[in-house]
């Protein structure tokens, strides 16, 4: 463990002028309050605040940042209060304390809709000092760094946890080194042999190829010299996990990937730059569609850089970025490169971003969408978007996440912008609204009143904005649709466990789950994000615990004419829990087909036979089959075991068919009766974990008529 002496002397080598007094103090304190405590290691528990603060020290942070990662977890894990802290050491570091607290109280992984709550909580405790979460990153980076002591299932839930919130926040924040050492850490918990694989080629590679890190290094070196441009070079092989990633996103192997190798060019100001680009595309030939001017468009984040790719030595494509060395402390550090000291002072980089802003730019717009699960939905797009910079006929720069559509840009501008759009050009050619904008495109955007956004626009559009104003849109016109439909469904649910639905009781119920008013309540009923057992809950917790109520099989749709006959679709199989829709036929009555059914095409042109419907609220009996496509392993027993696994999951094989035999594998087609989608959820989360389960899918047909 670093002694108090030690760390104070890594905070003097770049703030000399430091509060070494308050320092001793904070790290007595910690120390003794952890007195007796230890990490799953067997180590002194003080070690990892002692660690976390100096790796915080690596970024050159401010004193109160120092001491709050002393004092990191003595509000939570020991008998120190806020008001002690507080007493001792000032309101600002124990409230930067509670807030990494609060942040440590949070339990990221948790299911889906919980983990939105909590990461609006986050970002929202951000907002308020981004300091906090530079102590969690750090504290998050210290154990991941000996996570190696945690039990095997812990391992992978904190390692799965970094992997999808804590490494892209990282990099959001401009702290690439941070992203990619999270990472890297993850990567070896979530998939060892992966990453061990690609250590293998790596040092296959040298061995084939010597060291090509150090020649291109010296040639970049040559070039410069003979230029007469002083800079840095520095050359390194892209992370394991970096590598990975690439090969899964473009499905090549390893011997296939060019640009593994990455250099970068640090100069003394912003004009080298430029004059270092213009070297290094004289001596080597650029890869075109790779470069990116981040100095003059940079990043919200502060990022500015030049990246392009060129074809190095023995034609390998290698990536070399060029920036000063201010742009390169920024984009070291990132947003934290607002608290960083230099040569004893606050460090006056004019290319830091004020955290306040940057905080901003990220949640803004969020607030829009107003359901926790679109803010996770449109905070990790932000997160792991990179950027492109279309312009506006006018020449203005709107700022979009790679593979954006004109779409995205139209409500970029403005939500009326969007909502109104008919179609686009880009570079004067008209373009249909799915195309994917590139770098220094210029977009024109042609609206139409009375055009509103279509269902089939959420599949369009990437950004958080621009699905938030969709959605919305949707919503409010699907609106009274939904009250009348939440009616009829609050009605029945209410009428099985002997209550009247009143507006009173909705009234009631709403103040009770957060919702604005009764309409609310009824419309998120009859579009199916709130069920009217949960409204029951809410009102009388007592009928919670009692039994389900039992749909009957010929009751099982809601939304008919009574004595309307209706049968589910064989094209889709709609099962209890996913959202449907009727289409009429004479003589047929109404066929049940699921929401994203790709027959429903046909019936485009024919509103008139559309009917909204919904399954009744209750437990449903399992007689609602389900094609299920699987392969299997060619081994004595396998079918048995197959079959064995569905019958534990309370579900009944009706027909089972050989669709191709070969030496080692088997296809056949299951159909089974289900109760509802999360009974299907359940089987096929059983036979995927089976390793002798080669492929799963449920079996679809458009081609099925009724």
């Amino acid at each position: 463990m670093i002694d108090v002496e030690d760390l104070i002397a890594l905070v003097r080598t770049y703030n000399p002028g430091t509060d070494a007094a308050l320092i001793r103090r904070a790290y007595v304190y910690g120390r003794d309050m952890h007195e007796g405590q230890f990490r799953y290691s067997g180590d002194a528990y003080f070690t990892h605040p002692v660690a976390v603060a100096a790796i915080l020290t690596e970024q050159r942070l401010d004193d109160a940042t120092i001491v709050t990662a002393l004092l990191h977890d003595t509000i939570e894990d020991t008998k120190s209060t806020f008001a002690e802290v507080e007493r001792q050491f000032g309101t600002e570091i124990a409230e930067l304390v509670d807030g990494v607290t609060k942040l440590t109280n949070l339990q990221l992984s948790s299911t889906e809709s919980k983990q939105a709550e909590n990461f609006r909580k986050l970002l929202m405790a951000m907002s308020r000092d981004l300091r906090v979460i530079l102590v969690k990153l750090a504290d998050r980076l210290h154990n991941m760094r000996t996570i190696k002591a945690m039990r095997a299932d812990k391992q992978v839930q904190k390692a799965r946890e970094t992997m999808d919130i804590y490494a892209p926040l990282a990099g959001r924040m401009g702290m690439q080194w941070m992203r990619e050492e999270l990472e890297d850490l993850a990567f070896r918990v979530i998939n060892p042999e992966g990453r061990s694989s690609i250590i293998r080629r790596f040092i296959t590679l040298q061995r084939e190829t010597g060291d090509v890190i150090h020649k291109i290094t010296a040639d970049i070196r040559t070039e410069l010299a003979k230029a007469g441009i002083e800079a840095e070079v520095h050359g390194r092989a892209k992370k394991p996990y970096s590598i990975w990633r690439k090969m899964q996103e473009k499905q090549l192997a390893f011997s296939r990937l060019s640009d593994i190798y990455g250099f970068r060019v640090i100069t003394t100001n912003e004009p080298d730059c430029y004059r270092v680009l213009g070297v290094i595309h004289r001596r080597w030939r650029a890869v075109p569609g790779r470069f990116k001017d981040y100095i003059s468009q940079p990043k919200n984040n502060g990022y500015r850089s030049i990246h392009t790719t060129v074809s190095g030595r023995d034609g390998k494509r290698v990536e070399v970025q060029i920036r000063s060395r201010q742009m390169h402390e920024v984009a070291e550090s990132g947003v934290a490169a607002h608290w960083a000291y230099r040569d004893g002072t606050r460090a006056e980089n004019p290319f830091a971003v004020d955290p306040a802003k940057w905080i901003t730019t990220l949640t803004e717009r969020f607030d829009e969408g107003g359901d926790n699960d679109e803010f996770l939905e449109h905070v990790k797009l932000e997160m792991y978007s990179d950027q492109v910079f279309c312009f506006t006929p006018k020449g203005d720069v709107i700022q979009l996440p790679r593979g954006a559509t004109p779409l995205d840009f139209a409500y970029a501008i403005h939500t009326r912008i969007g909502n109104s759009c008919v179609s686009a050009r880009i570079d004067g050619l008209r373009v249909p609204l799915w195309t994917r904008v590139k770098n220094g495109q210029s977009v024109e955007i042609i609206t139409a009143e009375g055009q509103s956004p279509q269902a089939t626009w959420i599949d369009i559009v990437v950004t958080g904005r621009a699905k938030a104003a969709i959605r919305r849109s949707l919503r409010e016109e699907d609106r009274g649709r939904f009250v009348r439909l939440g009616q009829e469904l609050a009605r029945v649910a209410f009428e099985h466990v002997g209550k009247k639905v009143s507006d009173k009781a909705l009234r009631t119920a709403a103040k009770t789950l957060g919702l604005s008013s009764a309409e609310e309540v009824l419309a998120r009923i009859g579009s199916a994000d709130l069920s009217a057992r949960s409204v029951i809950s809410a009102l009388y917790p007592e009928l919670a615990a009692q039994p389900e109520y039992e749909v009957e099989a010929d009751r099982a749709v809601a939304g008919l004419d009574p004595g309307q006959p209706c049968q589910r679709a064989p094209c889709c199989q709609p099962v209890p829990g996913e959202r449907i829709v009727g289409i009429t036929y004479r003589g047929k009555g109404v066929v049940v087909h699921g929401i994203d059914c790709a027959a429903l095409q046909e019936f485009e042109e024919q509103p008139e036979r559309w009917i909204d419907l919904t399954w009744h609220a209750g437990r449903h009996p399992p007689v609602h089959t389900v094609g299920l496509g699987v392969t299997i392993s060619n081994a004595p027993g396998v079918l048995g075991h197959i079959c064995t696994l569905i019958a534990e999951q309370k579900a009944n094989i009706s027909d089972l068919r050989f669709i191709d035999r070969k030496p080692d594998y088997y296809r056949i087609e299951i159909e089974v009766d289900l109760r509802d989608v999360e009974h299907l959820h359940a089987v096929m989360t059983a036979l995927e974990a089976e390793s002798d389960v080669a492929e799963l899918a449920r079996l679809r047909d458009p081609g099925k008529r009724p």
